[in-house]
């Protein structure tokens, strides 16, 4: 077992409700239960020696090799020794979804395709963030770890022989070719009844039953496009990263992974963002998944009735999976964080920042909801909607943190202006089309104020661009979404002219750096990467502008960094190794956002033979 794999030397695998992450030598060094934000039964990925593991291996001298079967979650694991092959497959079960569980599954299902091999396993859990001591029962059927924050209860099916190392559990097991063996490691609440005994037919129903939902909810998919694989991975890891009792997707389902290795950037990720749920909608319609997108908006809708946030705002940028706006933000001094990158937080003082721009992606995530259900908004949800828009009118001229959550102070960023003028558009359009009760008027004069005064102050004569905020001069990659909500023509010269700058200065082989944090600085110390979801934007934006072979160029070529699995983090290092919360949400829907954008236009083309077409937001 590596102390620190690379951050893409995973896969993930998850029930709806919470996820794992599996390296590629088997070792499983990530997983919170029984929800994404909860305490951490395994963390080494956060601190080798405290965190825990659950590690399988063979003795190789070849790195194993680790793939997903085809449209699924299941996660294999495959080892090539000198004596046969062996693998480990990695999957947790769904019974009821929809419904909170405290108790969760992981099964690991170990099996040799050619001659035999000898497998060793170590069960070494750390209950809450390893903060919880643990003691071991160590049964002839059952294995169980009782601490005061939660009980695992580890039991197998097959010749596995147990043995102690103190208070975790060490095994072996030697198969022959076709014999198989399983472990599942439940977690729930101390006092939870033991499971029932588990035989290799239980296995045998949990693998198939995981295997037949994956492949029936990817048959929803309309997608008939170019990327097929990399889409319908893209759109698995969206579902695996969406919590199904509430229909609210997390960020990513780790905390604290680093931007930059030994830097500071280490956020705490597992959360929905307004934002990111927000634009996950698109790309849900997108691919024709109607259920998803509705869920999104039904949790969307409650958070516009319920208005409690920390800041008193109408909305709060990010929320737990279930709604409570309640993130407190605090430091695991013990944790020497991924290959000593201190400090590692869990909650996120970012919660109670102001970003205006959370109004316009809510707004225009509900119009897409809406028009794609197509049915007339309901008048209660109408009315909180409508309310919020009616504040905005007041509310929308005022400097924020803006989209990429600095800490160097409130701004006036032209990206917040932007998504406020969406919101005023949206809301509009609504009313209009289902002939909804609102003040037209005073939306259509702040509609139109933001505008002009964009055009005025968000554009710099000398850059020849639209910049990050008024009074600078320092581009932003946030700003590629212009053409896409409508603000601007994508072959408007002034837009041209910007895409023309941001290629100078914040694209580096068709990677997109989000903006330059030594030209405007952001409160945080060290650097950061390129932003993958901002490479996948520029895609869009190219693709738009009707420059389709660079377009599909830079699409493809991002394709490449991603990891052996099809995942993505959050960035992209100056050496191609993948930084950040892994994986991360916002970039897959941006990928999927791209093909989407990107077919369309050439469809187009190979169709009429005209150039790029339109497309809606």
């Amino acid at each position: 077992m590596r102390r620190y794999p690379p951050i893409a030397d995973h896969g993930l695998i998850g029930d709806l409700q919470t996820a794992a992450l599996v390296a590629s030598d088997g070792t499983v060094d990530w997983l919170c239960a029984p929800r994404f934000d909860s305490p951490s039964v395994f963390a080494s990925l956060l601190d080798h020696d405290r965190g825990g593991h659950f590690a399988v291996s063979a003795d190789s001298e070849r790195p194993p090799v680790q793939l997903y079967l085809q449209d699924t979650a299941l996660l294999v694991t495959r080892f090539l020794t000198e004596q046969g092959v062996g693998e480990v497959i990695d999957f947790m079960p769904m019974e009821h979804p929809e419904q909170p569980a405290r108790r969760h599954r992981l099964v690991r299902v170990l099996r040799v395709t050619r001659g035999r091999v000898r497998f060793s396993l170590e069960c070494r859990p750390r209950f809450d963030y390893g903060r919880a001591a643990h003691r071991l029962d160590l049964g002839e059927d059952v294995i169980r770890f009782d601490s005061a924050a939660a009980r695992a209860v580890l039991q197998t099916a097959g010749p596995v022989t147990w043995s102690r190392e103190g208070d975790d559990v060490h095994g072996e097991v030697s198969l022959g070719q076709e014999e198989l063996a399983a472990v599942v490691l439940t977690v729930g609440d101390v006092d939870d009844a033991l499971p029932p005994p588990l035989t290799p037919l239980d296995v045998s129903a949990l693998f198939t039953g995981t295997r037949d939902f994956w492949h029936s909810w990817i048959r929803h998919s309309t997608y008939r496009g170019r990327w097929q694989d990399m889409v319908n991975r893209s759109a698995i890891t969206l579902k695996l990263l969406t919590y199904a009792p509430t229909g609210a997707p997390v960020a990513a389902p780790t905390m604290g992974l680093p931007e930059q290795i030994g830097g500071g950037r280490n956020w705490d990720y597992r959360y929905t963002w307004v934002r990111d749920g927000s634009m996950s909608v698109g790309a849900l319609l997108g691919l024709g998944y109607l259920e998803e997108a509705h869920a999104f908006r039904t949790w969307l809708g409650d958070r516009l009735r319920a208005g409690h946030t920390i800041n008193g705002e109408p909305l709060q940028i990010m929320y737990r999976v279930d709604g409570d706006p309640d993130l407190p933000e605090e430091v695991l001094d013990h944790f020497e964080g991924y290959q000593g990158s201190a400090p590692v937080r869990v909650g996120n003082g970012a919660a109670g920042q102001l970003q205006l721009d959370i109004y316009g992606e809510a707004s225009i995530a509900l119009a897409q909801a809406v028009e794609a259900i197509g049915e007339v908004p309901a008048y209660d949800g109408w009315q909180a909607l409508s309310g919020v828009i009616d504040w905005l009118v007041k509310a929308w001229d005022r400097p924020d943190e803006g989209i990429w959550e600095t800490r160097g102070g409130q701004k006036d960023f032209t990206y917040s202006r932007l998504m406020c003028w969406a919101a005023f558009d949206r809301g509009i359009r609504m009313a209009r089309d289902f002939a909804r009760p609102a003040d037209i008027a005073a939306w259509s004069a702040a509609r139109d104020g933001i505008l002009r005064q964009v055009m005025e102050r968000g554009w710099s004569t000398r850059r020849r661009a639209f910049v990050q905020q008024y009074e600078d001069t320092t581009l932003d990659a946030s700003l590629l979404l212009m053409p896409s909500v409508g603000f601007i023509s994508p072959r408007d010269p002034r837009w041209l002219s910007t895409l023309e700058a941001m290629e100078r200065e914040l694209v580096s082989d068709s990677l997109v750096y989000r903006y330059d944090p030594e030209a405007s600085p952001d409160g945080l110390r060290d650097s950061e990467g390129t932003f993958s979801l901002c490479s996948f934007l520029y895609v869009d934006a190219l693709a738009q502008s009707g420059q389709l072979g660079p377009a599909r160029y830079a699409f493809d070529k991002m394709l490449t960094y991603a990891n052996h699995a099809g995942l993505f983090a959050e960035e992209i290092g100056p050496t191609g190794e993948q930084l950040g919360n892994f994986p991360q949400a916002f970039t897959h829907l941006a990928l999927i956002t791209a093909a989407l954008s990107l077919d369309h236009q050439m469809d187009a083309v190979h169709r009429v033979g005209a150039g790029p077409v339109a497309q809606g937001a």
